[in-house]
C-alpha cells in the first residue's frame, strides 16, 4: 500500500512495486490515485489523512479488499512556509496529521497481520528535513524528524518479528509540487525559476540538480526486498551531498 501514490514520489514508488509483481493499493485525495491505479492494474482507495476517522477507515478498507499489507509506504504529505509566529494553527495541525499521525495509525493496524506473518516492510518518506532544518518550515520539520523517530522505534518493536522500518531522507525531489513551488518561489523574489533550483533549493548541495521520483522508488525497492531483510531502523540520505556539511 502507497499513501500519497497518485503523483510524484508515491506514483513512482507504486510503478516500481507493480513491476516487481506487487499488487498495489494507492492511497490519494484526488484521481490522479485512480489513474495510477488503473495503469498499473492495482487499487485506489481515496481518503483524506487529514482526518483520523478517514484515516483509521482507509486501512481497514485497504485490509478488507486485499486481506493483507505486506508492503507499507508511508509517503503522503505537503509542505507549508511560514515564520512560525505566523503559521495558523489549524495548518500546523494538519500537516503533523497528514505527516506524522497518519503513518502512525497506518502502522498501527498493518502491523498485527505482518508480525502473525512473520514479514513485513513498513518505509517511511521522510526528508533531509527529518536531519537538519530549514527556517519557515516548523511544521514540516517536525513532522520529518518525528517520523526518523517513529521509524526508529517500530524497528527495534519488530525486528524479532520478521518486519523492518526504514526511511527514505531525500532532497528536493522533481515532483508537480516541488515545481510548483520553485514557480511560486520565482514569483516572490523576481527571479528565473532556474535561478530558483541553483541559488536557493540547491546552494547547499554538491550535487546540482533535483533528484528524480525513479531515484527514490529505487531506494524504496530494495529496502521492499528480500536483499535488506538486516536493515531496519535505518534513514537512508539521498540529499546530493547536502548533510555532508
Amino acid at each position: 500500500m502507497v499513501t500519497g501514490g497518485g503523483s510524484g514520489i508515491g506514483r513512482a514508488i507504486a510503478m516500481g512495486l507493480a513491476q516487481s509483481g506487487a499488487r498495489v493499493v494507492i492511497n490519494d485525495m484526488s484521481e490522479s490515485g485512480q489513474e495510477t491505479a488503473d495503469e498499473i492494474g492495482g487499487a485506489f482507495l481515496q481518503a483524506d489523512l487529514a482526518d483520523m476517522d478517514e484515516t483509521r477507515g482507509l486501512c481497514q478498507r485497504a485490509l478488507e479488499l486485499e486481506g493483507r499489507i505486506d508492503i507499507l509506504v508511508n509517503n503522503a504529505g505537503f509542505q507549508h512556509m511560514s515564520p512560525v509566529e505566523d503559521f495558523p494553527d489549524e495548518r500546523w495541525a494538519k500537516l503533523i496529521q497528514v505527516m506524522l499521525i497518519a503513518p502512525f495509525q497506518m502502522t498501527k493496524y498493518a502491523l498485527p497481520g505482518m508480525k502473525e506473518r512473520g514479514w513485513g516492510r513498513i518505509i517511511n518518506m521522510s526528508s533531509i528535513h527529518g536531519l537538519i532544518a530549514s527556517p519557515f518550515k516548523s511544521a514540516y520539520v517536525s513532522a520529518k524528524h518525528g517520523i526518523v523517530g517513529l521509524t526508529k522505534t517500530v524497528a527495534l518493536e519488530t525486528g524479532e518479528h520478521g518486519v523492518t522500518v526504514n526511511a527514505i531522507c531525500p532532497a528536493y525531489v522533481r515532483t508537480p509540487l516541488v515545481e510548483a513551488q520553485i514557480a511560486d518561489q520565482a514569483r516572490m523574489m523576481n527571479l528565473g525559476e532556474d535561478e530558483v533550483t541553483d541559488k536557493v533549493m540547491l546552494a547547499p548541495a554538491a550535487i546540482k540538480h533535483l533528484v528524480d521520483p525513479e531515484e527514490v522508488a529505487a531506494v524504496a525497492l530494495f529496502l521492499a526486498s528480500d536483499d535488506a531483510r538486516s536493515i531496519t531502523g535505518a534513514c537512508y540520505t539521498i540529499d546530493l551531498g547536502w548533510t555532508a556539511r
